[in-house]
């Protein structure tokens, strides 16, 4: 047997033999009564710190619990945030502009008692015989958004339908506008697109305000892809606008 060998035995040994003393001495030092009651304080202290750690992990699962609600909270009042800009930066033209007409700067300058003249708003001029209103379609609703199947919306959302239904609005004004024009005042341009306009209504489209998607690609900057057709197919889903078909185009009818 090597020497370095011997020597490791014997440091093993060695260390259980002073292992086994001190298991001995504290085997003695339990049995000393004032020895005992350190160790008995000490026992009541552990409890007690075991049950303050219990206490500690149960108001870490409680936090826990609080951040990922204030989190699934913040993510439904950023959706809501998104919803109101969206309102707010397409608001409809035909909604009635409110204008103040008193300046409230300074409240102690009102009598109480004396009752406030409320100005009535002018009377609008009634349009001319050439100036029509246009129906146009309208936006979809938060709750309309959410009942489309998972399958047809895909990734679309919300916002980029009803930017889709913008432009499908601004071609049916601006179609209509040239249809509602005079002849007389018409360039070249808007001559050839009256005609094109008239030879493209039927009987089916009669009293009904449509568009084709020379239109689309004529007034507005959207593409007609696969993406412009799934949002169309949602639209008739939501009952904004039907199909009629006939010599080989197709009528998007705003319903």
């Amino acid at each position: 047997m090597a020497s370095s060998d011997l020597e490791q035995l014997c440091s093993h040994i060695n260390e259980k033999i002073g292992n086994i003393k001190k298991t001995l001495s504290l085997r003695n030092c339990g049995q000393e009564p004032t020895l005992k009651t350190i160790l008995n304080k000490i026992g009541d202290e552990i409890i007690v710190v075991n049950e303050l750690l219990n206490k500690l992990e149960l108001e870490i699962q409680y936090q826990e619990q609080t951040n990922s609600s204030l989190k699934e909270l913040f993510e439904c009042l950023e959706e809501d945030y998104k919803d109101v800009e969206h309102l707010k930066e397409n608001i409809p033209p035909h909604l009635p502009q409110v204008t103040v007409t008193q300046n409230f700067v300074n409240g102690s300058d009102l009598d109480p008692e004396e009752p406030v003249k409320v100005e009535e708003p002018a009377p609008t001029k009634k349009p001319s015989k050439e100036q029509k209103n246009v129906k146009e379609m309208p936006f979809i609703t938060s709750d309309e958004f959410n009942g489309i199947p998972a399958y047809m919306k895909s990734r679309l959302t919300y916002c980029q339908i009803n930017d889709v239904i913008k432009e499908i609005n601004k071609a049916v004004v601006s179609k209509y506008k040239i249809l509602h024009q005079p002849k007389k005042s018409m360039s070249s341009v808007a001559r050839n697109l009256y005609h094109r306009f008239i030879d493209e209504e039927t009987k089916e489209t009669k009293g009904h305000y449509f568009v084709v998607e020379a239109d689309i690609k004529e007034f507005t900057a959207l593409k007609v892809d696969k993406r412009f057709h799934v949002i169309l197919n949602i639209l008739r889903h939501c009952r904004r606008l039907s199909e009629v078909r006939g010599g080989g185009l197709t009528r998007y009818i705003i319903t």
